[in-house]
């Protein structure tokens, strides 16, 4: 018994493993060991069942995609519609506030004319326009501009020579305007070419001709006439 525990005691000494890639006795290349794990005996083609499944899985994915995608768009959409109604409100707000300002401005431009915007008067106006012209507000209207009736208010009406197209040849009172919305036109005085008013008292004095029926009535009361 003692004999065969020594011997394996020896058989259980340290075990060398030669990894070197070239055998030193016949000088060629060893093989690399194949240390691939075995195929798994498990790992099989899905069957008919599991792909009709992952099929269906897939379907409802890209519906529930499609889903987030159009509430994403609708939410979008919102947005800007809200944020164009805030606009909308806001320049409706400021331009009815601003339009109830305008007599004030009125009465600030005559004082100006007459030389009586002076001491505190004079720095208040100044304020008020300033904050005005910064809420976006301005002024239009030059004499000796073409009229024009989109802007222009005409309410009074000459003729001159020194005009050759019709003209706002005074402003009598100035148009406002916040960006493209008109708070109200220029009140002008408008001149036109004399030439028009030839040709206005030419087409005036043509006489009208007269209708076929008042000629032929025309024509019978001769010969009623002629029998009484």
């Amino acid at each position: 018994m003692t004999e065969r525990r020594d011997d394996a005691e020896e058989r259980k000494g340290p075990v060398i493993r030669d990894k070197r890639r070239i055998d030193p006795e016949t000088g060629e290349v060893r093989e690399p060991a194949d240390t691939s794990a075995p195929e798994s005996p498990t790992a099989k083609a899905p069957s008919g069942a599991d792909a009709e499944k992952a099929a269906k899985l897939e379907k409802e994915l890209a519906e529930r995609t499609a889903d987030l995608q159009r509430l994403q768009a609708e939410y979008s959409n919102y947005r800007k519609r809200v944020d164009r109604d805030r606009t909308a409100v806001r320049e409706q707000a400021l331009a009815y506030v601003l339009g109830e300002l305008l007599p004030v401005l009125d009465d600030i431009g005559r004082a100006r004319e007459h030389d009586e915007l002076t001491g505190g008067f004079k720095h208040v106006a100044e304020a008020l326009e300033g904050i005005v012209g910064k809420l976006g507000l301005e002024s239009f209207g030059t004499a000796g501009e073409p009229f024009d009736p989109n802007v222009h208010e005409a309410l009074m009406h000459s003729y001159s020579d020194e005009v050759a197209e019709p003209t706002a040849v005074q402003i009598l009172q100035a148009g406002y305007r916040i960006g493209e919305r008109t708070l109200r036109p220029a009140r002008v005085a408008v001149a036109e070419p004399t030439a028009d008013l030839g040709s206005a008292e030419e087409a005036a004095s043509e006489p009208e001709p007269a209708s076929a029926a008042d000629g032929g009535k025309a024509e019978a009361e001769p010969d009623g006439a002629g029998e009484d």
